[in-house]
């Protein structure tokens, strides 16, 4: 289970504290999804999940508004009696804390903050960062290249020329996300993030040269923090027993954390330009996700020409 603390939700969304008083630095969020408690201020508590954030906005506000001092309190006593909650948030310029939220925050200890932002936009924005933030993840050994706005994971044997290939693909204008080490995050059923460990982000090891910084010799725009990762390119030593791949009618697949990302698995053998390879799959990628499948448009071509010699 990943977390994140509530100190960072707060920098984050530059929340403004309610009950200063109150630690918050070792609280943890550590569910993606919010909760706005409309039905457990009328006390409905089934399914009720307190490890959520609670946002409190217009609605729920009015509601408590309407009710006298000793019911208010009573209604809000029972929500903060659910101490695992990580910090409850007031939405909007016009939503305060009633005096009774504040007695009862400061006796659970439960952090009370307050943003300007309408509740629906905080509640996306924050279900967003979340989902980022708590996102299951994986570190995999690769190379991750931004090629015409297709993220691509060049992925292989140690020393068998990933970071080389990287190295002149950024020097015919593409873009470094990450070397040797690549964090992915799954951040929805579809959708993997690729993005460097903060420690080596913008460096790339050539042997027998070393250390190169590619943010300080080709510049800021040949580096990228975050891409989704659309292709994966499998290189491997060329195995003359093996058969590869010359139509590519079918597609190969490589499952990373429960999501298959199309494949192209390349031979290595003297004198083939990887590089150039790479930029040709991922072109032909794209062709494909527009919907024009070169292999097909020639086998189209052929049954034709069988038809009508």
């Amino acid at each position: 289970m990943y977390s994140v603390s509530v100190s960072k939700l707060v920098e984050n969304f530059e929340l403004e504290p309610l009950t200063p008083d109150i630690v918050y630095d070792k609280r943890l969020v550590t569910d993606d999804d919010v909760n706005r408690p409309a039905l457990q201020l009328a006390g409905f508590f089934d399914y009720f999940d307190p490890t959520r954030l609670q946002i409190i906005g217009k609605v729920e506000h009015t509601y408590l508004a309407k009710m006298d001092s000793e019911h208010r309190k009573e209604c809000i006593e029972r929500l903060f009696s659910y101490k695992e909650i990580p910090c409850i948030i007031l939405c909007r310029k016009d939503v305060y804390a009633f005096p009774e939220m504040l007695e009862c925050a400061k006796k659970q200890e439960i952090p009370l903050f307050k943003t300007c932002l309408p509740t629906t936009t905080f509640v996306a924005e924050v279900n967003r960062w979340l989902q980022m933030e708590l996102a299951p993840r994986i570190s995999l050994h690769g190379v991750l290249v931004d090629i015409y706005g297709e993220g691509v994971l060049i992925k292989g044997e140690s020393g068998i020329g990933k970071s080389e290939t990287a190295l002149e693909l950024v020097r015919r204008g593409h873009r470094l996300v990450a070397d040797d080490a690549v964090e992915i995050k799954r951040v929805s059923e579809h959708t993997l993030i690729g993005t460097s460990p903060e420690v080596i982000r913008h460096f790339i090891e050539v042997r027998g040269i070393g250390i190169v910084d590619i943010k300080q010799i080709f510049g800021v725009g040949a580096v990228k923090e975050t891409k989704p990762i659309d292709l994966v390119i499998e290189l491997e030593l060329w195995n003359k027993k093996k058969s590869y791949d010359r139509l590519g009618l079918t597609n190969e697949y490589t499952d990373i954390l429960g999501v298959n990302i199309v494949t192209n698995r390349i031979p290595i053998r003297p004198g083939r330009n990887i590089a150039i390879i790479c930029e040709t799959a991922a072109i032909n990628f794209r062709q494909k996700k527009m919907g024009y499948n070169a292999a097909e448009a020639l086998n189209e071509r052929l049954m034709k020409n069988l038809q009508n010699p």
